[in-house]
């Protein structure tokens, strides 16, 4: 669920960027598989396989005070070099034993396939099933805020049409 921002930043200054599935346990995983030193989740988790292979807060501060100090640059320039794009979170509430069955629903495929030619390459859709809750994640990525939300929320209400508990 990374900020496309990312991706765009790393593809223009010839960093590798491979994205895992959601959750600590599948980017240590897919770093160990790549080789990468390097990895993270939105949600802040943040591992440096030089020091650990799990997230850890004061590792990761640690590793940013030190590109402060050898830049020679405020956090605040360095913050510039990412443009975060607006996302949009919504969530539908579906019972548990439907989250396997919801992508082979017809009408389901159909709204994403439209949301995702809509998109195109300027913004993205992630549905997912929550690991922990009877719920599916779903995640829009692009320009227009408003616009993002009205889709997500038509795509929630379809699945809890489709799904509900």
């Amino acid at each position: 669920m990374s900020n496309m921002g990312l991706s765009l930043t790393c593809k223009e200054n010839g960093i590798s960027f491979i994205q895992a599935r959601v959750g600590d346990r599948y980017v240590l995983e897919k770093m160990l598989e790549k080789g990468s030193v390097l990895g993270g989740e939105q949600s802040g988790h943040i591992i440096s396989l030089l020091d650990n292979t799990t997230g850890d807060a004061l590792i990761s501060a640690i590793r940013l005070l030190t590109v402060l100090k050898e830049s020679g640059k405020p956090a605040s320039v360095l913050r510039k070099a990412v443009t975060i794009l607006p996302q949009v979170l919504v969530n539908a509430t579906i019972k548990n034993e439907y989250k396997t069955l919801m992508l082979a629903n017809k009408e389901v495929v159909e709204l994403i396939s439209r949301l995702e030619q809509k998109y195109g390459s300027e913004g993205r859709i992630l549905v997912r099933p929550s690991g922990t809750e009877p719920v599916v994640r779903i995640m829009i990525e692009g320009k227009n805020t408003d616009e993002m939300q009205e889709d997500a929320a038509r795509l929630a209400a379809l699945l809890e049409e489709k799904f509900s508990v």
